[in-house]
């Protein structure tokens, strides 16, 4: 299961769990902690890749194109190079981390080569509020603006001499006929009003709106979070509109990112965050390639400016999540189908010794990237693509959420400046993993310390109806969790019910009324008769996810059938209404914090048994028994007695008179033409 927020953290180091989770009585810890205790011994681990004469990650050449720099989106980046012959549109769904952004920076790259415009926005000598557009070639722009800023300064200078030459005379002439005072009168008006006279060149000058003067790329725009105005373009308020003080509107007006982003690419990621309003104008110039623009708010004298429309002709890359399609206008989404290509990314790659030379160059990439850390030796290269195997949660693949991967890296490095090495190794990566941990990681292992005294967990001796579950905080983060259930005398007419607590989320809860099934068919008794409460002890942020239904059955039979649990024993998995044990997400976060916390065995399901990579300290202190059916996992977790046998030999008999009336059924079947 999976606790849901990390909010409602208090002094006493509550938190939310991912399955059940709770803390152990034990001296040990349940959290699992990624660092590496003070006098524990470093050891190394069997080397990953044949590195031959490459010393360190310096030795590794790194593709000078950004799309060629992504590692592990081969199909993606296929789609992405057709995109960009084409000059299509894109939407990039994925998993935050695994590299959208990277590709649509890198597709800026590689687009056809157009000539790119500026784009110069001019006065309208007939109506003032609808400046006039005008593209020119890339770097004209500025040519423009200086000229016409330079004629305006020539008249300024002449305007200026004749104005000083004038003053100069009367106040001359004045002196002469001993009319000083009337002549200082005439000269301060004067120069008032030659104040006030604007020549006309300086207001008919344009404002440069888009400039792409020596772009060796497209343009790429990252719009993600923009509000309206920075998006699509604003005019600016201007707050002396009389007595010839004002603005000329052309002056106020501001380029947006769909603009600037003319013959290149525009980038927007959560794009469902957006507002329908916003998403409706940005399909309006998706559509035209064109957009005007005007002031964003009703209350500013820019909302009576509307400029001509300017140029926008944008290949748009959208990106987020699979919950971000909920948000997205329904034309937006159809247009990007119409006219490009819908991508979902990968989070994993399969582990071959070819990705894994991407993942080494990953490394020297990021390295390159920062360009204040040390390069890595291949021992530490090693141990960054074991750290991949694991962050990937399956023996066979490789993580691509490479920027929390590239976290540790830059970790790593910190490490071995600080402790002034050459290169990163080994140990600077180990020693990094405690820096890097996540923050539900950290908010874990506080919470554990300062709860110790009051846990819940005791990996000695048998109970009844009380389990040892596991769960996982964040990712990468495993729990102890108890889960009790007992069976009391129904309360109402209606018959016996189970009732579940600790903030069960819709899945966890779903997973509860399941468990039903089995318990009324592997049990003696009528549990109509009963009430059966289900307990999540100390999950106060909640429980979500079904890889707590095997502990709850468990719980729960235990209970009703009086049968002692073995304590030093824990156990995960999901359960469907049949009774078959099914995989789970985090086995190998759970199976190390049932080692931390004293936990002598763990029963998962059999298909996670490829998916477990513990850390060597770890293989020696707790063995790992893998089940297929609810039979199973009693089997192994039930203290023996005259009630275990009883009730193990009953779901025996039951399952083999399920076989038989099944093969039975498929040998007396009639023939069908």
């Amino acid at each position: 299961m999976n606790y849901i927020e990390l909010k409602n953290y208090v002094e006493v180091g509550f938190m939310k769990f991912e399955e059940q989770e709770s803390i152990d009585d034990s001296s040990k810890e349940t959290v699992l902690k990624p660092e590496i205790e003070e006098n524990e011994a470093f050891e190394k681990i069997e080397p990953m890749l044949d590195y031959g004469n490459i010393k360190s990650s310096k030795d590794i050449e790194v593709p000078p194109l950004l799309i060629d720099q992504v590692i592990g989106h081969e199909e993606s980046i296929e789609t992405i190079k057709k995109a960009a012959k084409q000059r299509r549109n894109i939407l990039l769904i994925g998993d935050p981390g695994v590299g959208k952004s990277m590709l649509a920076k890198g597709m800026a790259q590689i687009l056809p080569h157009e000539s790119l415009e500026d784009i110069l926005i001019y006065p309208n000598v007939e109506d003032n509020n609808h400046p006039l557009i005008r593209s020119v070639p890339a770097g004209e722009g500025k040519k423009i603006v200086k000229a016409t800023k330079g004629s305006a300064k020539n008249h300024e200078e002449k305007k200026t001499l004749i104005t000083t030459f004038v003053i100069a005379a009367i106040v001359v002439i004045g002196f002469m006929y001993g009319r000083i005072l009337e002549a200082i009168i005439a000269a301060a008006l004067i120069l008032l009003i030659s104040i006030q006279i604007k020549p006309k060149n300086n207001n008919m000058s344009p404002k440069l709106l888009v400039n792409n003067e020596d772009k060796r790329f497209a343009p790429f725009m990252d719009a993600t979070g923009a509000h309206a105005g920075a998006l699509l373009g604003d005019v600016r308020h201007d707050p002396y509109q009389s007595g010839g003080l004002g603005t000329p509107a052309h002056e106020r007006v501001e380029s947006g990112m769909i603009h600037k982003a003319n013959k290149g690419v525009l980038y927007i990621d959560e794009i469902g965050t957006m507002t329908m309003k916003t998403q409706q104008e940005l399909l309006s110039a998706m559509q035209e390639k064109k957009y005007a623009i005007t002031g964003q708010s009703e209350n500013s004298s820019g909302a009576m400016v509307r400029s001509q429309a300017v140029p926008c002709d944008f290949v748009l890359v959208a990106s987020g999540n699979l919950q971000v399609l909920e948000g997205m206008h329904i034309a937006m989404r159809s247009r990007i189908r119409g006219y490009g290509y819908e991508v979902f990314m990968k989070d994993s790659m399969e582990d071959t010794p070819e990705n894994r030379k991407k993942l080494v160059r990953f490394v020297a990439q990021e390295v390159k990237n920062d360009g204040r850390i040390p390069h890595f030796a291949p021992d530490a290269l090693d141990e960054i693509i074991l750290e991949a195997k694991r962050r990937s949660g399956k023996q066979d693949a490789l993580t691509l959420k490479l920027r929390d991967l590239g976290g540790l890296v830059r970790s790593s490095g910190d490490v071995a400046i600080e402790k002034g090495a050459d290169l990163v190794t080994a140990e600077h990566v180990i020693e990094a993993k405690k820096f890097s941990r996540t923050l539900e990681q950290q908010i874990a292992d506080r919470s554990i310390k300062q709860r110790k005294e009051y846990s819940m967990v005791h990996p000695e001796g048998g109970r009844v109806g009380l389990v040892n579950g596991l769960a996982v905080i964040g990712d990468r983060s495993g729990i102890v969790s108890p889960i009790a259930a007992e069976a009391a005398p129904a309360q109402s007419k209606e018959g016996g019910k189970i009732i579940a607590t600790g903030k069960l989320g819709e899945i966890a809860n779903e997973s509860v009324q399941n468990v039903s099934a089995l318990i009324k068919k592997y049990t003696n008794k009528d549990i109509s008769d009963y009430d059966i409460h289900v307990q999540f002890i100390q999950t106060y942020d909640g429980v979500e996810g079904d890889s707590a239904s095997v502990s709850i059955a468990t719980a729960v039979i235990s209970a009703v059938e009086d049968i002692p649990i073995d304590q030093t024993v824990a156990l995960t998995g999901s359960l469907n209404v049949r009774g078959d044990v099914m995989p789970i997400g985090g086995a190998t976060a759970k199976i190390e914090a049932a080692a931390e916390s004293g936990i002598k065995k763990v029963l998962i399901p059999k298909s996670n048994m490829k998916d477990v990579m513990l850390e060597k300290k770890y293989e020696d202190m707790i063995e790992i028994v893998p089940t297929e059916t609810l039979s199973d996992v009693l089997e192994n977790i039930l203290i023996s007695g005259s009630k275990k046998d009883r009730l193990i030999e009953k779901m025996r008999n039951l399952s083999s008179k399920v076989a038989s009336k099944v093969s039975k059924s498929q040998i007396e079947k009639p023939a069908t033409n």
